[in-house]
């Protein structure tokens, strides 16, 4: 099966985007140096930084075929929360979040968003993603409703744009693995979401 570019919208929407070209990838070596590089000169020159998420996407794709080095990551999940991460590049002044996250079969995330633009690659496993989105009410004005939801395999990439709403769940019988960069998080505008209780809260 073909790998998957998808991409996440604040209105819930799930989209199936266009492919990297096979010959747009091989890069031998291909280091992580020149991907967080590639990445900066991608996002200073746009001007509009969720509307160069295909690139992004690409730099990502390009990283995991080329990189034998990003496979070999890896992070004990802690046994209490199903998971585990690694923060793989940390520098002051650096304004991405770059890390491999490992979840435990059963693993589950809250229902949130970034707060900024993400891509996630899966490296191992199987993660089931579920997409939300907003649907307010004057009584309350943070419900959330599911609209569509898929199981991400190996090689699949998935984007956000900020408002984005999504929760994950590890499936299958492994451990899950992927590999995420976020654009600097605006904490005022990540939030984590009760569908009990209808209400949202910074997260």
């Amino acid at each position: 099966m073909k790998y998957r570019d998808l991409l996440v919208t604040e209105d819930g929407q799930w989209q199936v985007c266009k492919p990297a070209r096979e010959w747009d990838l091989l890069r031998t070596p291909y280091r992580f140096h020149r991907f967080l590089t590639e990445v900066e000169d991608v996002l200073e020159d746009a001007i509009e930084e969720t509307n160069c998420l295909s690139q992004l996407r690409l730099l990502v794709r390009r990283l995991i075929t080329n990189s034998y080095w990003i496979q070999t990551q890896y992070a004990e999940p802690n046994p209490t929360t199903g998971s585990g991460t690694i923060v793989l590049y940390d520098e002051i002044g650096y304004p991405l979040t770059v890390q491999i996250s490992t979840y435990l079969p059963g693993a589950k995330s809250s229902i949130h968003n970034h707060g900024n633009w993400g891509v996630v690659a899966v490296l191992k496993g199987e993660e089931k993603n579920t997409i939300w989105k907003r649907t307010p009410d004057p009584q309350f004005p943070d419900w959330v409703e599911p609209t569509a939801e898929g199981i991400l395999l190996p090689g699949d990439i998935i984007s956000f744009t900020p408002e984005a709403i999504h929760s994950i769940e590890a499936v299958g019988e492994e451990t899950t693995v992927t590999f995420s960069i976020y654009g600097e998080t605006h904490h005022s505008k990540r939030f984590e979401f009760d569908v009990i209780n209808h209400t949202a809260k910074i997260f």
